[in-house]
């Protein structure tokens, strides 16, 4: 579950031994503080200006000397991890990106689906998205342990370097041509899922190479992520089976 750590020593040693850290709250930065807060901004790890009231109310009045960290769930990891995790089981990488997603309980279940699939592991951004949270591993229902998870600053970057490493970038965009059954699955491939109500953003859909959408039939126009991330995972899943 994730933890809350408070105090500036604690936070410091945190930073420095580079645990997975969320998001840091703090008061006005002086003295140590402002160290901190470096230490933070070059991890890239988001800072939220607060005042002491709220850290009291969230510490329940502990001595926090004007520092939070929310700890991550579980250690991120990197892109390259993801990639090696293909290699180890000697398959085609399978990953999936999350552009922006905000819902812990639709990653928590996104987590569950990538894990039941087979695929190789999640991307999400640092900056307004969701993090590792404790309602992210409850929803996850355990799949949080066996789930690898990499925090990039930039996705499009991230979708550009792995274009360059070999991978192919599908979309899911409910105004594409195609079907999600057009998509050759069994080749190495990101697949991408847009934020809750907005779906990919332009730069992230312009990066794509392919953008595939999901056949409804009825009156509902959408389907939540977590639901259209299994629909298209497991049309990978099919694909990859029959052709194996």
């Amino acid at each position: 579950m994730s933890e809350l750590l408070y105090g500036r020593n604690p936070v410091l040693e945190a930073l420095k031994s580079r645990r997975s850290i969320n998001k840091l709250l703090v008061v006005q930065p002086e003295g140590s503080l402002k160290h901190i807060v470096k230490l933070a901004e070059n991890a890239g790890i988001p800072i939220q200006n607060t005042d002491r009231k709220s850290l009291d109310q969230l510490t329940r009045n502990a001595r926090h000397q004007g520092v939070v960290a929310y700890v991550a769930a579980k250690d991120y990891v990197t892109v390259e991890d993801l990639l090696k995790e293909a290699e180890r089981k000697n398959e085609q990488p399978l990953l999936v990106a999350l552009d922006h997603l905000e819902d812990p309980h639709n990653l928590g279940a996104i987590l569950r689906v990538v894990d039941a699939a087979g695929a190789h592991g999640v991307i999400i951004t640092k900056a307004r998205s969701v993090s590792l949270s404790a309602t992210v591993a409850k929803t996850s229902a355990g799949a949080i342990e066996s789930v690898a998870v990499a925090r990039v600053p930039n996705l499009t970057q991230t979708l550009v370097q792995l274009k360059e490493a070999g991978l192919w970038i599908v979309g899911l965009d409910g105004e594409a041509d195609e079907l999600i059954y057009a998509a050759d699955w069994k080749l190495p491939t990101v697949l991408v899922v847009g934020a809750e109500g907005k779906g990919l953003s332009r730069l992230v859909k312009d990066t794509c190479d392919f953008k595939v959408r999901i056949p409804m039939a009825g009156q509902i126009n959408s389907l939540n992520a977590s639901v259209a991330t299994s629909v298209a995972l497991y049309e990978a899943v099919r694909q990859r089976r029959e052709r194996s």
